[in-house]
């Protein structure tokens, strides 16, 4: 706009100088055309000789920790640049807009950035502008750098220390501190060799450090198969209207708060239960019908968390597919060797019927019930609430702002009925 005042204010003193004859509207044409010319051709030089790059720190991360980056530019002309604006276009939540430098001749300066993940989710890092002008305000160019990259956030974990499975009532559910002629995973200890033990069981560390023959024993190993069942359907799932906030990190106290929505309620839960049993060396696998079918079978290797919390992180409860249906659709893969922890908030009572056959075919079953109505839902919850005490399984009661820790601490109902 100041360019386009200058160049009217141009022309009419032409047309005046032309009207009146007088030389000096003349020269006072020629001087605004001249800074015209002159400030675009700065402006422009401002932009032009500059390289940029962006480092990140890491395409993985989690809610809770930050992430690094760092934005350098370059000014490879001898001609400082007097000032330059650089713009993060970034969609990461809490990510920092960017900074305005003057860059001398052949040096540059860089720009350290570090944000705090807050929401889990897939993010674009990028693109980058650049934005300069010249001394006299008149004009602002700029032009964008395809700088971008993604950034996953995978769910935050809680330390569940107080949450048991049922391993009484599971065949193999627990380690059983006595020997056993077979090779399982868990080594209990190391003792001499005797004539008839297998050359595979050698535990050669200890030989070499004894100089005689060490074989390793072992204990009985947990047979079950953990399934985490997550129930995404979505006209069960409720958010207060503060759950558009950010998940901050509490610097305080050391603890997430999670929005105070159902589906993150859930999320979090399920990557903490995965990562909480993964600990303890149990074979965890993930069940859930969201945009499409997930599914990861049972694992207890080190990677199994990622694998589970990949999903995780872009899950949302958009689907159609009710938990009955769910159930009843994957019954096949649960036997007298399972164990489910169900996952939901739906108040459809169908649900319930289907679990009670899974636990009438040997699977065990712990329920993560959350309620709705405490996190702005209008249906109430004590209808299914009763008819979950009829199933003789571990029942938790889940409201919003509850610490995950503390809720999953003791059942609501117990096994063998109300707590």
């Amino acid at each position: 706009m100041r360019a386009l005042g200058i160049l009217i204010l141009a022309v009419i003193l032409f047309l005046t100088g032309l009207s009146s004859n007088i030389p000096f509207f003349y020269y006072l044409t020629y001087t605004l055309l001249g800074l015209l010319v002159i400030a675009y051709a700065w402006a422009w030089s401002n932009l032009e000789g500059l390289e940029i790059e962006r480092e990140s720190s890491t395409t993985r991360a989690q809610v809770g920790e930050t992430v690094r980056e760092r934005i350098t530019i370059y000014n490879t002309w001898p001609l400082p640049k007097l000032w330059v604006e650089v713009r993060d276009h970034s969609d990461l939540p809490s990510h920092g807009s960017g900074f305005v430098s003057y860059i001398p001749g052949r040096e540059k300066r860089r720009w350290m950035v570090r944000t705090p993940c807050t929401l889990r989710g897939k993010w674009r890092l990028g693109p980058v502008s650049v934005r300069s002008g010249d001394p006299f305000g008149i004009f602002q160019l700029h032009k964008m750098v395809d700088l971008t990259h993604d950034l996953l956030v995978y769910p935050a974990t809680v330390d569940l220390p107080k949450f048991e499975l049922p391993t009484a009532e599971l065949i193999g559910g627990q380690d059983v501190r006595s020997r056993t002629f077979h090779v399982t995973p868990n080594v209990s200890t190391v003792r001499q060799y005797v004539p008839g033990d297998s050359f595979n069981r050698i535990h050669w560390r200890s030989t070499a450090r004894t100089g005689a023959l060490m074989v390793k024993e072992f204990e009985l190993d947990p047979s079950a198969d953990v399934w985490i069942i997550l129930d995404m359907e979505e006209r069960f799932h409720h958010g207060q209207p503060d759950a558009a906030i950010p998940a901050i990190i509490k610097s305080l106290q050391g603890k997430i708060a999670i929005p105070n929505t159902t589906e993150e309620y859930s999320i979090t839960l399920a990557a903490s239960l995965a990562r909480h049993l993964l600990r303890l060396n149990r074979s965890v696998g993930l069940l859930t019908y969201g945009a499409q079918r997930e599914i990861i079978l049972p694992e207890r290797e080190a990677r199994q968390l990622y694998k589970i919390l990949e999903p995780l992180a872009m899950l949302h409860a958009t689907s159609n597919t009710s938990l009955a249906e769910l159930l009843a659709a994957e019954s096949q893969r649960f036997g007298r060797n399972s164990s489910l922890l169900i996952i939901t908030a739906a108040l459809d009572e169908r649900w319930v019927a289907a679990v009670q056959r899974l636990v009438y075919r040997g699977a065990r079953a712990s329920i993560m019930f959350l309620d709705g109505k405490s996190f702005g839902g209008w249906r109430d919850p004590e209808p299914t609430f009763a008819r979950l005490a009829e199933l003789r399984v571990p029942v938790y009661r889940i409201h919003a702002g509850d610490g995950l820790d503390r809720a999953l601490a003791e059942p609501a109902i117990r096994a063998m009925g109300r707590s």
